[in-house]
């Protein structure tokens, strides 16, 4: 059996897995809980069908913490897993002009993508890192329940309901103590582990890159070693510029992609802003970008893009930012 032979496909829900297993263009199909117990016998059914794990490659999109569970399981025991963006999947059935959308559908439609794409393999974070995930998710979701408790204190000031503007001043002390106990949990969870610590200290070292930030791209973004290239980071953040131009009808305006991580795409906004202005490389080439005539919010783009590039190129170096060495290089990178 050769390596094109064998594909299955994964339509993950939060409650059970359909399977489709494409052998030779035969598909077989099958549906397995997505729990633990189920992951087992998931396993122990593509065994039982003589499947050899070197020469088969599953494929599942992603969907958090539903399909992270059972990618995990599957690459612990051996498996060939591709964990795919699920814009991948729908372009794909808008190629194939597919009308119906069911769980098993799905699940075959997964398996053929998996044929014809040859997704690149999934390796899982370690626990490390996923603990650190959780923890930064937590804290975001304590951060975004404080912003819309604040903005109902302002509706309970504007309306002179003090009993209300009381009880809201309760909460928001509330969530601002967890948030720093957690951000101190972060902290002390990076120091504990020499991976996390040793990336810290690199990223710490760019101007305009903060505590904050840092624990998010570490969480978001994993081991950046992964990626081929800084271009590859730049990618998955979403931060790369995308062309609109085609013959002499279609003359778009170059723009941010926005197709990528957003979380972590947010997360760089504000450390663009603040590069702009103190970071020497990356003002300089912001005011260079400026005189073209290029928009402010452009600009603020093309240094978060600039900066997930130095992010990369101190931990795959494992250098510590350098402005000298980065501004007798800048003519040359940027083209200018």
């Amino acid at each position: 059996m050769n390596e094109a032979a064998c594909v299955v496909g994964i339509d993950v829900a939060k409650r059970k897995l359909d399977l489709a297993l494409l052998v030779n263009g035969k598909t077989k199909s099958n549906v397995f809980d997505n729990i633990p117990a189920g992951h087992a016998l998931l396993r122990q059914w593509l065994a039982e069908r003589g499947i050899p794990q070197e020469h088969t490659h599953i494929c599942m999109e992603a969907t958090g913490p539903y399909s992270e569970a059972v990618a995990i399981a599957l690459v612990e025991a051996g498996w060939r897993v591709s964990v795919v963006n699920p814009a991948r999947i729908k372009g794909f059935a808008q190629g194939e002009l597919a009308r119906n959308k069911t769980d098993r559908a799905d699940a075959a439609l997964l398996a053929r993508f998996c044929a014809a794409m040859r997704p690149s393999l999934w390796t899982p974070p370690s626990p490390a890192w996923r603990e650190l995930r959780a923890w930064v998710d937590r804290v975001q979701a304590l951060k975004d329940m404080h912003q819309q408790e604040s903005n109902r204190l302002e509706a309970h000031q504007a309306s002179e309901q003090l009993l209300l503007v009381k009880a809201v001043h309760t909460h928001l002390d509330w969530l601002g103590q967890q948030i720093a106990d957690l951000e101190r949990h972060i902290n002390a969870h990076i120091d504990r582990h020499p991976d996390l610590k040793g990336d810290a200290e690199l990223l710490h070292s760019i101007p305009g890159i903060g505590t904050t930030t840092v624990a998010k791209v570490l969480a978001y973004a994993g081991d950046v070693r992964r990626f081929a290239n800084a271009k590859a980071l730049a990618a998955f953040i979403g931060v790369t510029p995308r062309q609109r131009v085609s013959g002499s009808s279609v003359k778009g305006r170059t723009m941010m992609s926005r197709t990528g991580h957003a979380d972590l795409r947010r997360a760089l906004y504000m450390p663009g802003l603040v590069a702009r202005r103190h970071n020497p490389v990356l003002k300089v080439f912001g005011d260079r970008l400026r005189v073209t005539g290029l928009a402010p919010k452009a600009v603020v783009g093309a240094v978060m893009r600039k900066l997930a590039h130095r992010m990369y190129g101190v931990i795959k170096s494992g250098q510590p930012f350098d402005a000298n060495f980065t501004r007798a290089r800048l003519d040359f990178q940027d083209g200018i």
